[in-house]
């Protein structure tokens, strides 16, 4: 029974290593962007290369996180997501090791691996764990140190790499596992798909659970690989093959008992509206802030710290402000913020076509990036209570778990894309003219795909969800992905 007080010294162990698993996985989602450039120089890499360093790790994570909810499910999810965190921990390592540009994109698939096993883990213990009483707060600890966590992920990497170096970004994590882990097995309290047992405690009483879709997780992540290949290589033959890797996994959902991934759930309309606006959003800001990172960088002259503390606005922004925009959007009905806002961030994307060679910041660049967050907090809220809206209680769960890996797979996508479609070549981060040319048409294609977020929202999003009071839902500071909620079972509250 989820009984633990957050006052309680339990309490607290419980919330800190289930905020440092999060944050693990949130920081890595956020840093290596600014290291990119510094990599590719120590590496000799060209840009497919930077690609592929950003999308091994986004290609896992969310082509297995609905397994890993599924895990955690069935094997217990404090035991799942401390091999989740001792598995991210060992790929990190692996990382700021890594003596060529192959091994770093392989060790980044591996940490996608650990990603997807402990990100649904951390919010599902908190929910599972705390008194009801105080689960609401301690679930709004979590989401707000998690958000300070990713505002400061830019500039913490930009410092490590002006300063011991680009390995460090990865390096960090290590310390880190070494003190989460330890506490999760101490202190959290096991639990799976309707019990919670003590840590230590056997496993008499759990329930039986119905298996989980791990044909489905790899056909999905086989599909989303070989089209990202292609998009990167330019081979169409993957292409096509990762269409009918694609196809197969719908067929494979739809005639399995217990998929991973069940497409009725796509018969809300609302449902699949809301996952098509996210899918244009996130893939939006995905691209931007990849290639902004390395802007700021090889166009605008900026150090790697300058680079980051650059970008802090939108995740402040977020993270101070996502609240009021989400009672907002309980008044005045969704449909207006989802609308409104993806246009701010075309705005603002826009805006970045003034960043050029020896860019004034307070001129050109925080213009444009005020604007983008006040786009991102008008949106990022409602978009994650519409979702939970759209599908009954007891979907709730998965319905989130859909929406963040779509919005997972949007951004890897766009990465893969973007550079292509914008004409950049594999030297191009090297030539800034070159560069500079290139960036300002993927701009307008980031800016042309919130256009069209805007227009889907607005012609389909209709209902006003109810009140949302999950914390989860309104205290953000990720740019990757929205808010994951803890997996529900049968209706209950996991």
């Amino acid at each position: 029974m989820a009984d633990v007080r957050l006052a309680s010294v339990q309490g607290k162990w419980i919330l800190l290593t289930t905020v440092l698993g999060s944050s693990m996985a949130m920081l890595d989602s956020t840093v290596v962007n600014v290291a990119l450039p510094r990599i590719g120089r120590d590496l000799g890499a060209d840009l497919a290369a930077l690609q592929w360093t950003v999308n091994a790790y986004t290609l896992t994570l969310a082509g297995l996180i609905l397994l890993g909810g599924s895990l955690g499910d069935r094997y217990g999810r404090r035991k799942v997501f401390v091999v989740g965190v001792v598995w991210f921990a060992t790929a990190s390592l692996l990382c700021g090791l890594a003596p060529n540009v192959g091994v770093l994109i392989g060790a980044r698939a591996l940490q996608g691996v650990g990603g997807a096993l402990l990100t649904p883990g951390s919010l599902a213990l908190i929910q599972a764990s705390f008194h009801p009483d105080d689960r609401g707060r301690a679930v709004g600890l979590w989401s707000g140190f998690g958000g300070i966590g990713a505002a400061v992920g830019p500039f913490l990497g930009g410092w490590l790499v002006d300063g011991p170096g680009w390995r460090w970004v990865f390096l960090l994590n290590v310390p880190l596992a070494l003190l989460c882990a330890p506490i999760a097995v101490r202190h959290v309290p096991e639990s799976d798909g309707g019990t919670s047992r003590s840590a230590g405690a056997g496993s008499g009483g759990a329930r039986r659970h119905a298996g989980f879709d791990v044909l489905g997780a790899l056909l999905g992540a086989l599909a989303l690989a070989l089209v990202t290949y292609a998009l990167i290589e330019g081979d169409w033959i993957t292409a096509v093959l990762g269409v009918g890797a694609g196809v197969a996994f719908g067929y494979v959902e739809k005639r399995r008992p217990d998929p991973m991934m069940p497409l009725g759930i796509f018969a809300s309309r609302q449902f699949t509206a809301v996952n098509l606006v996210t899918l244009c959003v996130y893939a939006a800001i995905s691209g931007f802030f990849f290639l902004a990172a390395l802007q700021l960088q090889v166009v605008a002259g900026y150090s790697a710290l300058g680079a980051g503390t650059a970008l802090l606005p939108t995740t402040v922004m977020m993270l101070l402000f996502s609240a009021r925009s989400g009672a907002l959007a309980d008044r005045i009905s969704p449909r207006i913020p989802l609308t409104v806002g993806p246009l701010l961030c075309a705005v603002g994307m826009l805006l970045m076509l003034r960043v050029g060679p020896d860019a004034h910041y307070v001129a050109d660049v925080l213009p444009a990036l005020l604007v983008l967050g006040l786009g991102m907090v008008a949106l990022v809220a409602p978009l994650t209570a519409t979702v939970l809206a759209s599908v009954d209680v007891a979907r709730a769960g998965l319905a989130s778990g859909i929406n963040n890996a779509a919005a997972r797979a949007a951004g890897l996508i766009a990465v893969a894309a973007l550079p292509m479609i914008a004409g950049m070549g594999e030297e191009a981060y090297r030539t800034p003219g070159a560069f500079d040319d290139a960036f300002g048409r993927a701009m307008v294609v980031c800016a042309g795909a919130m256009i069209v977020g805007a227009a889907v929202a607005f012609t389909t999003v209709r209902a006003l969800p109810p009140d949302c009071t999950r914390p989860e839902c309104l205290h953000h500071g990720s740019v990757t992905a929205p808010p994951l909620e803890g997996q529900r079972t049968r209706g209950r509250l996991a």
